[in-house]
């Protein structure tokens, strides 16, 4: 993609860094006061025996680190997003300029606070999403066998959908399409958006690799994209799928 592109993908890892360094601050700071949390949300076993306030309160503290350290990898890529929205547009950009044979890529028409804007606002409308999928599935991990077993495959395919979702909005956001019409695309192609999002959640459990991996999944988001914007079985997709004039 040249050598604009290298360095724009090259500025891609500093929202990434950013977004770390805020993240490992939040969880040092959860570790640090989970026990104070609890016990300020515990009252009630101040009059218990010996070692039972202990024990409780123990294991919620660390129940407590567990949930944030699983909203952290659920969230992580909605912030980085969020925060480095210019570079990872231009690179998304760069991508479609790439791919296309006349060489253009989708617009919004929209002015950049406008787009911006929209990015926040329905980045933080999947983060709920999100956070309630990561929530059930956090307490589901207490059934026995299941919680063993099942509870992380479907964790690993939740994180997967969303992981796309956010990555893709960019270039789908491009070509007209609002979250709701995104969210419709990607379950009429639900095998192609697991594929990709499933390996990409896997490795982004490691936080250092996934702002590493960042500029690059944009970049393949893009693709995936275009693939599910220019099959014409999925470009009026049942559920109001809509497409920027001059893109059908």
């Amino acid at each position: 993609m040249g050598g604009e592109s290298s360095a724009i993908a090259g500025l891609g890892l500093v929202p990434g860094l950013i977004a770390l360094v805020l993240y490992l601050a939040a969880l040092i700071a959860l570790v640090v006061f989970a026990g104070d949390i609890v016990g300020a949300a515990t009252p009630f076993a101040d009059t218990w025996d010996s070692p039972w306030p202990g024990l409780l309160r123990g294991f919620l503290a660390v129940l407590l680190v567990v949930l944030g350290l699983l909203l952290s990898v659920l969230t992580f890529t909605a912030v980085t997003l969020a925060i480095g929205q210019p570079f990872y547009e231009n690179l998304s950009e760069q991508v479609d300029r790439s791919e296309s044979p006349d060489g253009t890529a989708p617009e919004s028409g929209l002015p950049f606070w406008r787009e911006l804007w929209i990015s926040v606002r329905d980045s933080l409308r999947i983060l709920v999403r999100a956070a309630f999928w990561g929530i059930l599935l956090f307490a589901a991990g207490f059934l026995p066998v299941v919680g063993q077993t099942v509870v992380p495959v479907l964790a690993l395919c939740v994180t997967g959908y969303f992981l796309t979702q956010e990555l893709a909005s960019i270039a789908l956001a491009r070509r007209g399409l609002h979250l709701r019409d995104q969210l419709a695309l990607l379950r009429s192609r639900r095998m192609l958006v697991w594929g990709f999002g499933i390996p990409l959640a896997a490795v982004f459990l490691i936080p250092f690799v996934a702002v590493l991996l960042m500029p690059g999944a944009v970049a393949g988001a893009t693709l995936l994209a275009r693939d599910l914007t220019e099959d014409p079985g999925q470009k009026h997709a049942g559920k109001g799928v809509k497409t920027m004039p001059g893109n059908e």
